[in-house]
C-alpha cells in the first residue's frame, strides 16, 4: 500500500509544475504590465510636448484608452499642431 501521509504537496512533480507554470505567466504578465505602463509614459510625455499641459481629466482620458485606441493616438500625435487636434481626436472617440 502507497503510504502518502509523509509526502509533501511541494516535494510532487505535479505541485513543482503547476508553481512553474504559474511563474512563467505571472512573469509573462508582469513583462506585458510593465511595457503598457512604459508606452503610456511616453504617450503622454509625448502629447505634452506636442500639445502642452494636459488637464487631469485629459491625462486620465488617454489613461483609458484600450491599447487599439493608444497606438492610433500615438500615430496621429505626429500630425498634431496643438491642443485643438488633440481635443478633436479625442471627441472623435465619443463620436463612433
Amino acid at each position: 500500500m502507497l503510504d502518502i501521509t509523509n509526502v509533501r504537496l511541494q516535494d510532487t512533480q505535479f505541485y513543482k509544475d503547476v508553481f512553474a507554470e504559474g511563474r512563467q505567466e505571472g512573469r509573462q504578465e508582469g513583462r506585458q504590465e510593465g511595457l503598457d505602463q512604459g508606452e503610456l509614459e511616453i504617450l503622454l510625455r509625448q502629447l505634452t510636448r506636442r500639445c502642452g499641459e494636459l488637464s487631469p481629466q485629459q491625462q486620465q482620458q488617454v489613461k483609458s484608452l484600450s491599447r487599439t485606441q493608444r497606438e492610433a493616438l500615438a500615430d496621429a500625435l505626429l500630425d498634431f499642431t496643438g491642443m485643438a487636434d488633440f481635443e478633436s481626436w479625442l471627441e472623435s472617440l465619443s463620436g463612433s
